[in-house]
């Protein structure tokens, strides 16, 4: 089943992409047990992990990595992480907490991707800035590592200037997580009595925008200093969404 609403979303378009085709995936924040995720979701996957600890993983995520890497992407230039490596690469609420975001990704899309691989960002929208405070993250300020908001824009002309395909992107809306939020907010507060219930209202109030993105077959080379994804006028028209709000 495809659209389980305990699937996270980055996995969800692997699945319908990869089916049961074997594929290497680089999972980018690799914590709260997304090895393990990911395994029983995507059966067929290759996982590898970077993070910059091991973050509310045990023994069962480990096992689950074929090669976990400990860094930390402000510093990092990713050397250690093979070139044209992996078939897929999700990067899910991480470049939020990195003031150098659009270097990190563009060292994974351009350098570690393979050529028609795809890589899925998903990040806080702008949004987030005006939503009401709450435990678990609702704001963008609940969570005080938080130190920029990148726009689907921005994403978006990056990865379109390394000749990426903009599959989807837009306002992310998993309307079969809001169909059973009143069942998972009960479940979380009343019966496991666990106050983070933010992200719960994520898909409803609109909390993170992603972007989808398909590497062509034909690999660029771009200048380390190239920063011209980063120029609001590389769109020739601004860009269609899937997503709405």
């Amino acid at each position: 089943m495809i659209f389980n609403p305990l699937m996270p979303p980055g996995l969800r378009y692997l699945r319908k992409h990869f089916g049961n085709r074997p594929f290497r995936l680089l999972d980018v924040g690799c914590g709260n047990h997304s090895p393990c995720k990911a395994r029983k979701f995507l059966p067929y996957c290759t996982y590898f992990g970077i993070d910059r600890e091991l973050y509310n993983n045990d023994a069962s995520d480990l096992a689950a990595m074929s090669k976990f890497w400990q860094l930390d992407l402000e510093s990092s230039d990713l050397a250690d992480i093979p070139d044209s490596f992996f078939d897929a690469i999700v990067i899910s609420h991480v470049i939020e907490h990195l003031r150098s975001g659009l270097d990190v990704l563009r060292i994974l899309a351009a350098n570690k991707l393979k050529p028609s691989g795809v890589i899925y960002v998903e990040f806080p929208s702008v949004r987030s800035l005006g939503l009401p405070s709450m435990a678990g993250t609702l704001q963008f300020c609940d969570d005080q590592s938080h130190v920029r908001v990148y726009s689907v824009r921005e994403i978006a002309n990056l990865l379109l200037s390394q000749r990426f395909r903009i599959v989807s992107a837009g306002r992310r809306r998993l309307w079969d997580r809001v169909v059973f939020l009143p069942a998972a907010y009960v479940l979380r507060r009343f019966v496991q009595h666990n106050a983070s219930v933010g992200g719960l209202f994520w898909d409803l109030l609109g909390f993170a925008d992603y972007v989808l993105g398909e590497k062509s077959c034909a690999d660029i080379v771009r200048s380390p200093t190239d920063r011209s994804f980063e120029r609001s006028d590389q769109l020739a028209s601004p860009l269609k969404t899937n997503g709405k709000g």
